[in-house]
């Protein structure tokens, strides 16, 4: 299974970042990323995967996942009409916030426990749920103290089960996931216009020949086949904002129109057209949040 490193950019000074309602149950999207995330969703019923855990959650969950453990995103598959709320903590969170005040010493802890992955239930569950939903509407001050309530909840909960029985390890050193991280952002602003493995490669300072070994070893595909899946991903997009296929085709960086049709469907199983017409008639269009990267099949 291939592991996807996510790129959040920073929100001003902010240490928490929102993503509301971000809708991703037509994409697999397994990633992993630096920031603790808070996840919370409700009115469905599926999968519940972080790290080596694999669970069924039923009608919601709220779960809080250390920095870089990988997990896949909990609406996957998902039918149903469902809410999502996902909080990002920043890193220096932790570094410029909790460690300089001995009264926040319990939300440390709790997010010292984070390594682990934490699954809360009961009236906790219900309690933070209802306080997330009203995070993206919510003033910076009230926003703040809102998110520190919902932690202060969390920390003193005894209604949790830990997801793992010892703190979850990401494999990637440091080195290798700022190496893969700088080339996924190359991607990310780049992905519209032509790449070549050359360019990529010299910005790694290695050779052709290193740099194709060296990305298939990281991420267990070839550069191409990763490329093409995020240009699907992308396209998907387009195609549920109402745009046609053969504009997806061009404004994700694909040059022959066959060529992307090919290859939507060795991604997805399905062609283009089709996969416009299920999810359109499903659903109307909706702009999804651009914050939301590398959301590959």
């Amino acid at each position: 299974m291939k592991i996807q490193l996510e790129t959040i950019s920073p929100d001003a000074k902010s240490p928490f970042r929102l993503l509301h309602n971000p809708k991703l149950n037509h994409l697999f999207y397994w990633h992993f990323h630096p920031e603790l995330e808070l996840v919370y969703i409700e009115g469905a019923s599926a999968k519940r995967h972080v790290g080596n855990h694999i669970s069924e959650y039923s009608e919601s969950d709220l779960v809080l996942i250390g920095a870089n453990i990988p997990h896949l995103n909990f609406d996957h598959g998902v039918t149903t009409t469902y809410r999502k709320e996902v909080l990002h903590f920043k890193s220096n969170f932790r570094d410029k916030i909790l460690d300089s005040l001995p009264e926040l010493h319990q939300i440390d802890r709790l997010l010292e426990l984070s390594k682990y992955g934490i699954a809360f239930f009961g009236t906790t569950k219900k309690e933070v749920g209802k306080l997330m939903k009203t995070l993206h509407y919510l003033e910076p001050f009230d926003y703040f103290m809102t998110i520190m309530n919902l932690l202060k909840l969390l920390a003193g909960s005894n209604e949790f089960e830990l997801l793992h029985k010892t703190p979850f390890v990401n494999k990637y050193s440091s080195k290798e996931q700022e190496r893969i991280r700088k080339i996924y952002g190359f991607i990310d602003e780049q992905y519209q216009s032509k790449i070549s493995l050359e360019e990529v490669a010299s910005l790694c300072n290695l050779t052709k020949p290193a740099f194709c070994r060296y990305f298939k070893k990281a991420t267990g595909s070839t550069f191409i086949a990763f490329l093409n899946q995020y240009r699907i991903s992308q396209a998907k997009r387009l195609l549920l904002k109402g745009k046609n296929v053969t504009e997806a085709c061009f404004e994700c960086g694909f040059e022959s129109l066959s060529y992307f049709n090919r290859s939507f469907k060795k991604v997805t199983g399905e062609n283009p057209s089709e996969f416009r017409k299920t999810y359109l008639k499903k659903e109307p269009p909706r702009v999804l949040d651009t914050s939301e990267r590398f959301l590959t099949k």
